[in-house]
């Protein structure tokens, strides 16, 4: 079975990955931002509401953040997808993830009947910044314009 190796353009470091391997980071990042792009495209499309209900969470500069907000999802998602810049991407939308989590699906603050869901939401969260970090960790795969860039 043939391998294919790609430089990490980061760091400098060479994974040696099959085709199996390959295809599964490709999978990986697809379903990665399969949460935020379409979340990204949301909220500039309806950037009024988002803006409304950031400003309702008590967060300041709720305009600024709520490009932030799109910027992050939409702007880093389509840098992960693609595999361009994917580890510095994925660290920062882990970053970005970390932060929005406790504000946006604080389940210690809620009523009752909202518990469980805000739970389940904020560990979810957590689970994807786990995975946002084992990208920027191993970076994007062979099948990424990193690894493209890497394989000439």
């Amino acid at each position: 079975m043939a391998t294919m190796t790609h430089t990490a353009p980061a760091y400098g470091t060479t994974a040696t990955l099959n085709p199996t391997q390959s295809l599964a980071a490709l999978i990986g990042r697809v379903l990665l931002v399969l949460l935020y792009i379409p979340s990204g495209w949301g909220k500039l499309v309806g950037f009024a509401g988002t803006v409304a209900y950031i400003q309702s969470k008590g967060v300041p500069l709720p305009e600024v953040c709520a490009a932030i907000a799109v910027a992050a999802e939409l702007g880093l998602g389509l840098l992960i997808l693609v595999g361009y810049q994917a580890r510095w991407a994925a660290l920062g939308l882990a970053i970005f993830t970390l932060v929005i989590t406790p504000i946006f699906h604080g389940y210690w603050a809620v009523p009752e009947a909202q518990v469980m869901m805000q739970k389940l939401n904020f560990w979810k969260n957590l689970s994807i910044v786990g995975g946002l970090l084992m990208l920027f960790a191993a970076g994007g795969g062979a099948y990424s314009v990193d690894g493209r860039s890497t394989r000439r």
